[in-house]
């Protein structure tokens, strides 16, 4: 630029944006001065950045004349793809700019849970956060409670258990209560005593589940079974099953609210037995520093009203179920 041409190179693998934009702005204003002042640094920077681009390029791209600084014919030669370079780099940065902020929530959920309250969470959550990917994994509350505590889900929702490296939001309780179909001969009263329910069949589900365990708990001291007992896998299946007749079983408040609200299903209150509760809650790692904005989101709405989080299935009357 300044006397002797560089010697040439055959490859501008180290070249730099910055370099461009300063050969591209001394093109354009003619001055040296005033495309260092344009571009915010000092005139002696802006010729070290050109000195290191006439270096990779492996020619003189200007030289000095009673007008200014002059392109070369290599500067010359240089300029249309210096300029078309920095334009795709500003467009690429344009269209990064344009794309929706996008984030992920991953949640784990109990089998009820996921079936009959997080549907209509997510309904909630999305309509405030559109463009977040969501992820749903499903296992017992034991196995949701691992999936948090080794990082596989951000945010677990299960009945509450402890862990010291997790914390808890309390959510609901969630009630078993008997129901039967209209038709069925225990739905003619409004209380029955435990010894009518063995008279009937018992529809159980899901044998690893902490509700089968409640509810075997609940006849295991009278010490006499139920006269028949089906047993199927999930809390659906055992619902159907009550709607068809062929049984009584104890479900939970949320798995049941629509069809006693409907009238398809009839709550029977048990005579001198306690409730049978399960207390929901979430659950987060306590030292995820670098928690994702859409897991934080997410809790946040959790934590608004844990009342809204059973919006779903609102509460019904005394012949059906109540959330405490």
């Amino acid at each position: 630029m300044f006397g002797d041409a560089p010697a040439r190179r055959t490859r501008a693998g180290d070249m730099q944006l910055a370099q461009v934009e300063g050969f591209l702005e001394i093109a354009r204003r003619a001055n040296l001065s005033r495309a260092a002042e344009a571009l915010y640094i000092t005139q002696p920077a802006l010729t070290a950045r050109l000195r290191s681009l006439e270096t990779e390029v492996g020619s003189p791209l200007f030289r000095r004349g009673r007008r200014g600084m002059l392109l070369t014919d290599a500067g010359r030669a240089f300029l249309p793809y210096a300029e078309r370079a920095l334009r795709a780099l500003q467009e690429g940065a344009s269209a990064i700019e344009r794309l929706p902020l996008t984030d992920e929530l991953v949640l784990g959920a109990a089998p009820a849970i996921s079936t009959y309250v997080l549907p209509q969470l997510l309904v909630r959550f999305e309509s405030e956060h559109p463009g977040v990917r969501l992820s749903v994994r499903t296992g017992h509350s034991e196995e949701i409670l691992e999936m948090v505590v080794r990082g596989d889900v951000q945010v677990g929702l299960a009945r509450e258990l402890h862990h010291p490296s997790l914390e808890t939001l309390g959510l609901y309780e969630d009630e078993l209560v008997l129901v039967v179909e209209p038709g069925h001969p225990l739905a003619r009263s409004r209380r029955v005593t435990l010894d009518r329910v063995r008279d009937a069949r018992l529809i159980l589900f899901d044998r690893t589940s902490s509700y089968y365990d409640l509810t075997n708990a609940l006849f295991r001291p009278a010490g006499t079974p139920p006269r028949g007992v089906l047993e199927l896998d999930h809390i659906d299946a055992a619902k159907q099953m009550v709607l068809a007749g062929l049984g009584v079983a104890l479900l939970p408040t949320t798995a049941v609210a629509n069809e006693l609200r409907s009238g398809a299903l009839r709550r029977i209150e048990l005579v001198g037995t306690p409730r049978i509760e399960r207390r929901i809650a979430a659950l987060r790692r306590l030292d995820d520093e670098g928690r994702a904005p859409a897991a934080t989101a997410f809790w946040a709405l959790l934590q608004v009203d844990p009342n809204e989080v059973t919006s779903s299935t609102p509460a019904i009357g005394p012949e059906s179920a109540t959330f405490r």
